[in-house]
């Protein structure tokens, strides 16, 4: 099926909010955060832990969460032969990373919890100033106080998230193949990833638990709410389809023609999986639909 979402003014202002809240994003990293007090028994108790070098550092964060759109975009395109769903994965993963990268950085600046290292951020050789004044390095200190929520856990979910949703739409999963637990499986495994590079955030000391749980939470509901802005819900009739094709079935005929009833294709019976198409159903043996 040919492209349905060409260039038109419509896709240049989805272009232009994602490049909004990108830009948003990427200025506020740079932001100061609210400097709240802290009181001697916190610093003493949640503040105090010794630095760590990250289990999980930023470029290995990206490189995750860069190539999930690249493996998502080249499935559909390359092997469901899917230009329509290449694109609608590649619109729905940007929003919800652009979302939830806004989101993060404006609890981080405007809550300024610190971090549990911050004790040694602030005062490196471990002595505490009479007035309390910091004399670590200036960036260290500011980072320190952008504990809540955690940006690795929100952006590790709403991209993995996104990821996990894709292929529980294109795998059925949660649909017409229920009881398959190599199905199910796939679904979660991102989720999987995403859990360990959330928890390992606790376990180098650069945030509390609490902000990787609402890290986790928020990353995972941007995800979930920005995936179903563009496609059907994964555990209807219509999982994995976007809604730009079924809109276009329902103008064309009324509403959409979808049977649940299966068919087998080809000599080897194999099971398919059901392919939307002109208002119609047709029936492929693949693991994917193809539109």
């Amino acid at each position: 099926m040919p492209l349905i979402r060409s260039a038109s003014f419509n896709l240049f202002i989805e272009v232009l909010l994602r490049v909004a809240l990108l830009s948003a994003f990427c200025y506020m990293e740079s932001m100061t955060p609210f400097e709240r007090v802290i009181p001697q028994w916190e610093l003493e108790t949640n503040c105090k832990y010794p630095r760590h070098e990250s289990y999980v550092p930023g470029s290995m964060l990206w490189s995750i969460v860069l190539s999930v759109p690249c493996i998502l975009s080249f499935l559909a395109w390359a092997v469901c032969n899917d230009c329509n769903d290449a694109l609608e994965i590649l619109l729905a993963w940007s929003l919800s990373l652009g979302l939830t990268g806004f989101l993060t950085n404006l609890l981080k600046l405007t809550v300024g919890r610190p971090r549990p290292d911050f004790f040694y951020r602030c005062f490196p050789d471990g002595v505490q100033t009479a007035d309390f004044t910091c004399t670590g390095d200036a960036r260290e200190v500011m980072d320190g106080r952008k504990s809540f929520p955690s940006g690795h856990s929100s952006l590790s979910f709403c991209s993995l998230g996104v990821c996990a949703l894709w292929l529980a739409g294109r795998l059925e999963a949660l649909s017409r193949r229920r009881g398959d637990a190599a199905r199910l499986l796939a679904c979660v495994a991102p989720l999987c990833v995403a859990l360990c590079v959330a928890v390992s955030r606790t376990c180098d000391y650069h945030h509390h638990w609490q902000d990787v749980l609402v890290g986790s939470i928020l990353g995972l509901s941007v995800a979930y709410i920005c995936y179903r802005q563009y496609y059907n819900s994964i555990s209807s009739e219509l999982a994995g389809v976007p809604h730009v094709i079924s809109s276009l079935t329902t103008r064309v005929s009324g509403r959409p023609d979808i049977s649940p009833a299966k068919q087998a294709e080809g000599k080897d019976g194999a099971e398919s999986t059901p392919l939307l198409v002109n208002g119609g159903v047709k029936r492929r043996v693949s693991g994917f639909r193809v539109i």
